[in-house]
């Protein structure tokens, strides 16, 4: 293990970004956390003190600093094209808020930038690095359930306030981009790398131009099918369900799993019911902690590049069975 430590900036001051991952890169250590960026100067100081970092005026100018080794992306999807591909021709890694781009053309430009450059390009989805997805894992190897038939993935909670950037076109928003990704992840996460979209449905809000909510059916190659289920318009639901040929798999907070809660999974056979009660975990901190270890030492930099142009391939097939 590397005694050195990632000196890391951040463009943008997006509220999940204060929420979640910069007390995570704080927290972390093996990173510096050096400096933060926003185009308003106020924005940045703010943010800057309750972090212990220095302000920056314009991300341009945290991406010319020569004191940073990568940076951490929280801007709206739209803007992601531009400021990833100029923060790699930097020198940067690059961890991306999800989604990486709003299409697969984008995504593979950037992932070649990033081969091209031999620099870590990551995608933030923090939970794939939470332990109560490895119990799941864990037990179907173990044939708790059988073989896997199907998996249900649920991700949705209420409208947002109307002023959302999530409900603005031109910067990459809509139901898909923002709660679909977590179900088509969990898709290839459970199903496997081949998983393909069989059919999907989008419903559009005439008023805003996105769509608000949507559904897509998958399969793998062995015909394994999986139903995602996802928007910004209905009661909070966060849910994955493995059935098998023997039983049911569930976690009830399969995505968003905050670091104090203790995951439930819950096993279900002809002649049993079990709830297991899982060790809390800090999926923000357990990826921050994996991306720094892989850019300090120089660890696998070809998987997260297949994985974001899998995801991307599988956002664009929505959108194409869902009429484009």
């Amino acid at each position: 293990m590397t005694d050195r430590v990632l000196r890391t900036g951040v463009l943008g001051c997006a509220a999940i970004a204060r929420r979640t991952t910069l007390p995570a890169l704080a927290a972390d250590p093996s990173v510096r956390l050096v400096a933060v960026a926003s185009r308003s100067r106020a924005k940045a100081e703010d943010v800057a003190r309750a972090f212990g970092c220095e302000a920056v005026t314009g991300y341009a100018e945290l991406l010319a600093r020569d004191d940073i080794d990568a940076v951490y992306v929280p801007l709206p999807p739209a803007l992601h094209t531009e400021w990833v591909g100029r923060a790699l021709a930097a020198g940067k890694h690059v961890l991306a808020e999800k989604p990486l781009t709003t299409n697969l053309a984008d995504a593979a430009e950037l992932v070649a930038a990033a081969r091209t450059a031999g620099l870590l390009l990551m995608e933030n989805f923090a939970f794939l690095h939470h332990g109560q997805h490895d119990a799941v894992r864990a037990l179907v190897d173990e044939g708790a359930i059988g073989e896997v038939r199907h998996l249900t993935a649920e991700f949705g909670f209420p409208p947002l306030p109307s002023g959302d950037i999530r409900y603005d076109p031109a910067l990459g928003g809509g139901a898909l981009l923002d709660a679909g990704v977590y179900t088509l992840r969990a898709a290839s996460l459970y199903l496997g790398p081949e998983t393909g979209v069989h059919g999907a449905v989008l419903r559009t809000d005439p008023g805003t131009g996105v769509d608000t909510a949507g559904a897509a059916l998958v399969a793998d190659p062995a015909g394994r099918t999986g139903q995602l289920s996802f928007g910004f318009d209905r009661a909070y639901r966060c849910a994955v369900t493995l059935w098998g040929s023997e039983g049911t798999l569930t976690l009830d907070r399969a995505f968003t799993a905050p670091p104090t809660l203790r995951p439930v999974l819950r096993l279900t056979r002809q002649d049993l019911t079990e709830e297991r009660t899982l060790p809390a975990g800090h999926q923000f901190g357990s990826l921050i902690s994996h991306f720094a270890r892989t850019a300090l030492d120089g660890g696998d930099l070809k998987t997260p590049g297949e994985d974001l142009l899998r995801q991307a391939t599988l956002v664009d097939a929505v959108r194409q069975a869902a009429g484009g």
